[in-house]
């Protein structure tokens, strides 16, 4: 048994955006060479998150409008009076409380187990933001 690890670095543009890095996963897990397992990925930023879900450009419009509308970024949030870093951003970190910081995908035959329709999302919830991280580790064979 082998646990290899990786970081994706990625930049946002936009105050909420959701960004596919399937590929990205699948390019690292190729040049692995491990067939079997599990693979765990996280975020490593309290307004950021990670979802498999469908990608679809106009499904992905859709998730932003509901995020958007259910936790509207100009809400009265004590957060914001006295932010760590100058951001207010309550608002983001009070979306991320209904999403995952990580997520954990099958390998098998050296593929990520996923349905048809299904992708890895990385789901910016305070951009834009020139520097992000997911942090892989693969535990296999």
């Amino acid at each position: 048994m082998k646990i290899l690890r990786h970081r994706l670095a990625l930049a946002t543009a936009a105050p909420i955006e959701i960004v596919d890095v399937t590929e990205r996963v699948r390019d690292w897990l190729a040049g692995t060479g491990l067939r079997d397992g599990l693979l765990t990925l996280m975020t490593l930023h309290t307004t950021a998150r990670l979802n498999v879900n469908e990608r679809e450009e106009r499904l992905q419009r859709d998730m932003v409008t509901l995020l958007k509308r259910t936790i509207p970024r100009d809400g009265d949030y004590l957060h914001n009076l006295d932010t760590v870093d100058g951001r207010d951003n309550a608002h983001s970190h009070l979306l991320g409380l209904f999403m995952s910081s990580s997520e954990t995908i099958p390998v098998a035959d050296g593929a990520l187990v996923l349905g048809g329709w299904q992708s890895i999302f990385f789901v910016e919830l305070d951009g834009p933001r020139e520097s992000r991280s997911i942090e892989l580790q693969l535990l296999g064979i």
